[in-house]
């Protein structure tokens, strides 16, 4: 099936991967090679690739340990037929963090799911990221297509310093100017008023959440640094303000 002119799937596809915190993840069963599929909650490195926390108690972590080749799904959890949402499941290797990578799996795992410092640091926890081979995006009549990483992941390859100042930022705006995160959830984004909290961001947008809704704010413009990222965040918080 051919998509139709106005449909973007490399946009919709990181939009998911951003705005998703539970996905299906399949694995193979060590020894036999049957499917196996948990529930497990998710994030995303800067490049928009699946976080995991998961524990070597678990079946689903050891079939890891002995294969990492993985599928994951994940959808909108649209309200009414959840098969009239959009949903992607993407094909890769898990492999577990380490050095300076499990620092940024950690901090962004934790912005998103905040409850699980509770447990993270239970020797039996380990993150994991899944790195993609491809993916098949599914959004409707006329919308489905495979895709490969580079048409959904984000280039951070200059975002160095970017990715150094995140949460400095992140912590910035959820403590000094909440009143401008919450004008991008409404009126840039049509969201309901609500608490709403920057949980990241990266060259191509910034995520926010409120409980378990979660938002994605695309940049017109990408940004590499943190200067960029503050004249981009005025920017849009004037036009949000324009917009009341």
């Amino acid at each position: 099936m051919q998509p139709i002119a106005d449909f973007d799937p490399g946009r919709l596809a990181r939009s998911l991967l951003r705005r998703s915190r539970q996905g299906a993840l399949a694995t193979l069963m060590t020894g036999s090679g049957d499917p196996y599929c948990s529930l497990v909650n998710v994030a995303s490195h800067p490049d928009g690739s699946p976080i995991l926390l998961i524990s070597r108690l678990a079946l689903h972590t050891r079939n890891i340990m002995g294969d990492p080749r993985v599928s994951l799904m994940l959808d909108e959890r649209a309200e009414g037929d959840p098969l009239e949402g959009a949903r992607i499941m993407l094909a890769g290797r898990a492999e577990e963090a380490g050095g300076d990578d499990a620092a940024i799996l950690r901090r962004r795992y934790l912005n998103a799911h905040p409850s699980s410092e509770a447990f993270v640091d239970f020797k039996d926890f380990s993150f994991f990221r899944i790195r993609p081979s491809g993916a098949h995006l599914v959004a409707g009549f006329g919308r489905i297509v495979d895709l490969k990483p580079e048409q959904f992941l984000t280039d951070i390859s200059d975002a160095g310093a970017l990715l150094e100042a995140e949460q400095g930022a992140i912590d910035h705006m959820n403590a000094d100017h909440r009143d401008a995160t919450n004008l991008y959830a409404t009126r840039l984004l049509g969201a309901e008023p609500a608490d709403w909290r920057c949980t990241g961001c990266d060259p191509d947008g910034i995520d926010m959440q409120v409980g378990a809704k979660t938002l994605r704010l695309d940049f017109p413009a990408r940004v590499t640094g943190p200067g960029e990222l503050r004249k981009m965040l005025v920017k849009l918080a004037d036009e949000a303000r324009a917009k009341g």
